[in-house]
Formats: structure tokens, sequence, C-alpha cells
């Protein structure tokens, strides 16, 4: 209870205060309830029943891979990253057969769609690496649609610094880390 003044009259007493306390407290109890769910999540880049990518044929998420402990293991799919400079977004001229070859692969299997995952090296903030790499990931699928492949089959995401294929603290190491990767699903 605070006390209140209440023009000429003088203070009173009002738990108004408290009763807006509560009911915010009500109100994150029930949203937290109402946010919980039994559903059990379904697993990304996983093929469907029924599904006809093999694994030989699949380029896991670089995600699935770390969580797997096989990102950087040479997993080799039907689709090829390719690198940036440091700094960079733009796609390097030797760049472009990787992408060319990726869109007519995409074009041979129209079933398939592809997450294109940016990422950067260790240096810079997080909040610019972040951006760096949706920068990147948008570069290569504004690419690919160039080439014919649906912008709707196409997806992006930014994983910044936090996915490194090298660990080391120099120069080729990073070079490796500033990459686009072509993450294949049905």
């Amino acid at each position: 209870m605070t006390r209140v003044q209440r023009g000429r009259g003088g203070w009173v007493i009002s738990s108004r205060g408290m009763v807006g306390a509560r009911v915010a407290v009500m109100l994150l109890a029930i949203l937290a309830v109402a946010g919980c769910s039994s559903k059990k999540a379904s697993a990304v880049n996983a093929p469907g029943p029924g599904s006809q990518l093999g694994e030989q044929n699949q380029n896991p998420s670089s995600l699935s891979q770390f969580q797997n402990g096989t990102l950087g293991g040479g997993a080799n799919g039907p689709l090829s990253d390719i690198h940036f400079g440091y700094n960079d977004y733009t796609i390097q001229p030797q760049d472009d057969s990787v992408l060319r070859s990726n869109a007519q692969w995409l074009s041979a299997h129209p079933q398939s769609r592809v997450q294109v995952e940016g990422h950067c090296d260790e240096r810079g903030s997080e909040d610019y690496n972040i951006a760096l790499g949706a920068k990147r990931a948008q570069a290569a699928k504004d690419f690919l649609v160039t080439l014919g492949v649906s912008p709707g089959r196409i997806s992006t995401i930014s994983y910044g610094k936090e996915l490194p294929l090298c660990t080391d603290h120099d120069e080729s190491c990073w070079a490796q880390n500033r990459r686009d990767h072509f993450a294949v699903s049905q």
C-alpha cells in the first residue's frame, strides 16, 4: 500500500499499485502455462516419411552437424559452400561456377528446398556478425534466384560466428569460417 496525495484533501492510502502488480504476475503465469506444449518438435531438415532423399544426397544443416559433433567433418552433399572475403558479402568470381552447379542440382530436384546459412569468422561483435551473415546468405539466395531457382524454395538464416568450422586464431582458419553453407531438405 502506498500513500497518495489527493488534492487538498490530504493523503490517502491506496492499494492500486499492489493490484496492478498482482494482475501482472497473474498474466505472466497464464502466459507461461499457455506457452507450454506437449507436442514434440519435429527435427529440422529430417526427411519425411516415404522420402526419396537419401543420406548421401543431403547437406545437413550446420546446427545439426554441430549438435551431432560432426561439424567440419567433411560431410559432402550435393551442394557446395562458397566463401567470402573479410568484412564482405559480395559473391566472388570463383564462386560463380559453384552457385551455377548448385542451381543446376536444385533445378534437377524440384522437390528439394535449400536453406542458405550465412557464417562469419570470430572477429567483430555478435550483432555485427549476425547482420553480415544475413547479408551473405541473402546474396547467395539472390544469385540462385537469378539463375532460375524459385525464391519460395530458398530460405536464409545467419549463424554469425556461432558455428565455426575451424577454431584456430589465424587467417587461414578465419577464411574457412567466412562462408555460406547450403542445407538441403525436402
